[in-house]
């Protein structure tokens, strides 16, 4: 049997029964870069599109369990972290990625829902930045995410330095929570910032487009691309999964990772 062409990412994350973010937005946009998504579930959550109400992590042990059997299984090319959930499964997933110190990690560190609804505590924030982030490849908080992780910066140009101080090689803040016309994603990378990605500003509020952006950057580390390509080309495809998203129930919008399916231009 001859090798699969299709690049593994493995993607601990949490289950949004909306749809929108979550688990199924890696594995949507993975299938829509060429990857193969190896899902595994971080926690459970009751939410809606409008907001998150409840979440219960997974045992870290059965966690270990799946994400075992699948690496001894199958090469994974690249790892991507959304909501995690516990201090005990982020202490689980380090204890994993210890084992693979050359893969590509991108961390998107969830701390609140989309709609509102906390998913991080104080302690969840401590064990992520200590424990996940010196193996962190791309790091991708916005920027309400960013202060929370650099409470002491006095900017986000201090939040980037302060969070690649922690580990990051690269470290990209998105700023769709900051006022005016333009979005403007700022990428740190060696001590300074490294360039500023300016996005036409959509009309809706969205559900899941930090899950999709961090899993499209996973998926092309696992193609290959160099960091900088990879964020660069993940956020294109972002903004046109949100360009062309759809609101399915009473809250937020929810991307369109399937966009290029539709067989027609726009």
């Amino acid at each position: 049997m001859s090798e699969s062409p299709i690049p593994v990412v493995m993607c601990f994350s949490g289950l949004d029964p909306t749809g929108g973010a979550g688990i199924q937005a890696d594995i949507e946009t993975l299938a829509s870069m060429g990857g193969h998504a190896a899902p595994i579930i971080t926690a459970l959550t009751v939410q809606d599109t409008r907001s998150a109400r409840r979440f219960e992590a997974i045992d870290p042990m059965l966690l270990i369990e799946q994400a075992r059997g699948v690496l001894e299984d199958m090469p994974v090319a690249a790892f991507k972290l959304g909501m995690l959930g516990s201090v005990e499964v982020i202490e689980a997933i380090h204890s994993i990625l210890a084992d693979y110190p050359d893969i590509p990690l991108v961390l998107d560190p969830v701390l609140a829902a989309g709609g509102g609804g906390d998913l991080a505590d104080d302690p969840i924030i401590n064990a992520m930045k200590t424990l996940l982030m010196p193996q962190t490849t791309v790091l991708t908080p916005n920027s309400e995410e960013a202060r929370r992780l650099a409470p002491e910066a006095d900017s986000l140009a201090a939040c980037g330095q302060e969070l690649l101080d922690l580990g990051p090689e690269y470290v990209l803040i998105t700023g769709g929570h900051e006022p005016g016309p333009h979005i403007d994603n700022m990428l740190y990378a060696n001590h300074r910032q490294l360039e500023t990605f300016s996005w036409d500003r959509l009309p809706h509020s969205y559900h899941g487009s930090g899950c999709t952006l961090a899993s499209g950057i996973a998926g092309l580390l696992a193609q290959g691309l160099d960091p900088f390509a990879a964020i660069h080309e993940a956020q294109e495809f972002t903004w046109h999964a949100l360009q062309q998203g759809f609101r399915p129930g009473m809250g937020q919008h929810i991307p369109n990772r399937l966009f290029w399916a539709r067989g027609d231009e726009e």
